[in-house]
């Protein structure tokens, strides 16, 4: 009988968990042995016990049961030295961002399912582990800039006076972006929102937001944003420009799958946005949508300041780790067949999430 294991994220500041007590029954379901590494659930307060099966607290002995592996972070390479030889990985990787780790898998002969390239297709919704925890980043990083910010979100009538709400702009429309935008609103910002595919405009106007169009139109058929082409960006940037000019706050959310983030806010634009204006650069761990953003630095930049977000999902590990746990039951569901891993190469979902190795 093939074992599925769990290992504890290493990762820095990273306090999600592939799998959660709640869940455990589903997974038992699959008719597999399970194990899992000895404080898996300790970032959202689940005790090993609570998860009711076999735990083993040496790394590497749990590695070497694992015929699944699955994960939340991409496995670093002592993971990966610690892989069985033909294992199955679920997780999500980002080969882009880390090739030599793309590298050391194939060596060993790895299954690599990337959870971040599940397609975007009705049958794969529930597997969708990008719009699950962009949920979170959405929410998250609009109350990161309120708490950021100098001054109130909300218009506030008051015996000094009425002051006047908050001009945010939120840059991309997908999950991340709506659920920034529903909370700006909620706070009592006035929210405009920009997105390169045109149909997000009736998503953005259904939330109460005003949709800036630039004149670039650059959907694709899977639901995502390609690339723009030079003058495409050039006529982005000199609409966005004057936008942001008049901005209190910016949320960059703008992501291509299995790309670096597209570079939209220029030093340029920054300069020209009013002292005291805030940017959470939700994109920063993927090279950011502000090409002056640092993953996990607040830097000062003419009076402007620049956020570079990181690992928003971890702060909120508890409903973080419930959401991409359904996700990856439902990948598994997939792959494992009467208790067995039966991987359908030639399935959509499968051929999209595969890393070439």
């Amino acid at each position: 009988m093939p074992t599925i294991v769990i290992p504890k994220e290493i990762a820095p500041g990273e306090s999600r968990a592939a799998m959660t007590p709640l869940l455990m029954k589903r997974l038992r379901d699959l008719h597999l042995e399970i194990k899992i590494e000895s404080g898996l659930g300790a970032g959202i307060f689940a005790a090993d016990s609570a998860y009711q099966c076999e735990i083993i607290a040496d790394k590497a002995a749990l590695y070497a049961y694992g015929d699944i592996v699955i994960k939340v972070q991409p496995p670093m390479a002592e993971e990966v030295v610690l892989m069985k030889e033909g294992a199955v990985v679920i997780s999500f990787l980002y080969p882009y961002l880390d090739p030599e780790m793309v590298k050391k898998m194939a060596t060993k002969k790895i299954t690599a399912l990337a959870m971040e390239l599940i397609p975007r297709i009705s049958r794969a919704q529930d597997m969708d582990a990008l719009s699950s925890q962009a949920t979170i980043v959405g929410y998250k990083a609009v109350l990161i800039a309120a708490n950021a910010c100098r001054f109130f979100f909300p218009m506030l009538t008051t015996a000094a006076g009425t002051i006047k709400p908050a001009r945010v702009l939120v840059i991309g429309a997908g999950v991340a972006g709506l659920q920034a935008i529903a909370i700006a609103r909620r706070l009592g910002a006035m929210v405009s929102a920009y997105d390169v595919r045109p149909d997000t405009k009736q998503q953005v106007e259904s939330l109460g937001a005003k949709f800036l169009d630039v004149g670039v139109a650059a959907g694709d058929s899977g639901g995502y944003a390609r690339e723009l082409t030079a003058e495409e960006k050039a006529q982005q940037q000199q609409v966005l420009a004057k936008h942001l000019a008049t901005q209190d706050v910016v949320i960059a959310t703008a992501g291509v799958p299995g790309k670096l983030a597209p570079k939209i806010i220029t030093s340029a634009m920054v300069e020209a946005m009013k002292p005291g204006a805030v940017i959470v650069d939700a994109m920063a761990e993927m090279g950011g949508n502000c090409e002056l953003a640092r993953a996990g630095e607040t830097i000062l930049y003419h009076d402007v300041q620049i956020i570079g977000a990181k690992n928003i999902v971890s702060s909120l590990a508890v409903n973080a780790s419930e959401m991409y746990a359904r996700n990856v039951l439902n990948v598994l569901n997939l792959v494992v067949k009467n208790g067995k891993i039966a991987i359908d190469l030639e399935d959509e979902i499968i051929k999209n999430c595969r890393v070439e190795l």
